[in-house]
């Protein structure tokens, strides 16, 4: 299950691990529309991929820390490192081909 971030929980969520961070909106329709297919991917990845949220709304800190300014974003990410962010008009297949680079990754560190 995709775990919600705060200022207080987001390093420490994003620290460890393959993460896909989840920049979204309450107002964000393709936001809204991708959260099933995400929740649906990370279930998909067993383990290999976690999902990290981040409500925009009301965690504005942490988009000004990582320069997101605008939504959807998702960060890819291992051990707390940025490795790619989509942006944008994002779509399943690249959103499937950022879970299938995560996974990779981490097949590598094992």
């Amino acid at each position: 299950m995709p775990v919600e971030a705060t200022v207080d929980t987001y390093n420490e969520l994003t620290s460890e691990g393959n993460v896909l961070v989840d920049f979204w909106g309450p107002r964000c329709q393709p936001c809204l529309a991708m959260m099933p297919t995400i929740a649906k991917l990370e279930e998909e990845a067993g383990g290999a991929v976690r999902v990290v949220k981040v409500n925009s709304a009301e965690n504005r800190d942490i988009c000004r820390e990582v320069r997101v300014f605008g939504l959807p974003t998702y960060l890819l990410m291992q051990d707390g490192e940025e490795l790619d962010r989509l942006s944008g008009e994002v779509t399943k297949s690249d959103i499937e081909r950022a879970f299938a680079t995560l996974a990779a990754k981490g097949g590598d560190a094992a």
